[in-house]
């Protein structure tokens, strides 16, 4: 499918339109709705940090090796930082050595797969089940049991460190 120089400033403008006037976007350019949280992208700008709505509604990524949440070794839970829900534990993390957090599974039920086919390749994109935000990418290069390398966005996940019972 190719594109003209109209239809492609065609369609910026539209996008550009709907962000000034507030209309519903796509939780990512991936990812197909209707999601749990479904707010206008002024709620999310409100809502997120410039970086975790780069992120998280436009499918951004962060610069290797950069987050905090890539040397976190306490038990805990991972959550969207878009709508707090419960995506990754601290027990399917491991050190994938390319510089984001990486897991081997999500919480069961807590992500959606969409095809991605950005940057000249195709990727399978991983996002939030319940607001649709772009968390990473999946590949199929990680460790048993599942095989699977969830690189995943630090800046799209909140880490809350759960103690050991005693």
């Amino acid at each position: 499918m190719s594109f003209d120089r109209r239809q492609i400033l065609t369609g910026a403008g539209a996008l550009t339109l709907a962000g000034m006037f507030g209309a519903r976007v796509a939780a990512n350019p991936h990812a197909a709705g209707p999601f749990e949280v479904d707010l206008d992208t002024a709620q999310w700008r409100e809502r997120l940090t410039p970086q975790e709505f780069r992120i998280l509604r436009e499918a951004g990524t962060e610069r290797a090796f950069t987050s905090p949440l890539n040397e976190e070794k306490r038990r805990g839970v991972y959550r969207c930082a878009g709508c707090s829900n419960r995506v990754y534990t601290s027990a399917t993390k491991f050190e994938s050595g390319t510089g984001w957090p990486s897991f081997y599974e999500a919480v069961e039920g807590s992500v959606g797969y969409a095809e991605d086919k950005s940057l000249f390749m195709t990727r399978t994109e991983v996002h939030c089940g319940r607001c649709g935000g772009h968390l990473g990418h999946v590949f199929d290069d990680g460790p048993e049991p599942t095989g699977k390398r969830h690189c995943i966005n630090g800046a799209a996940l909140d880490f809350k460190h759960v103690p050991k019972p005693a």
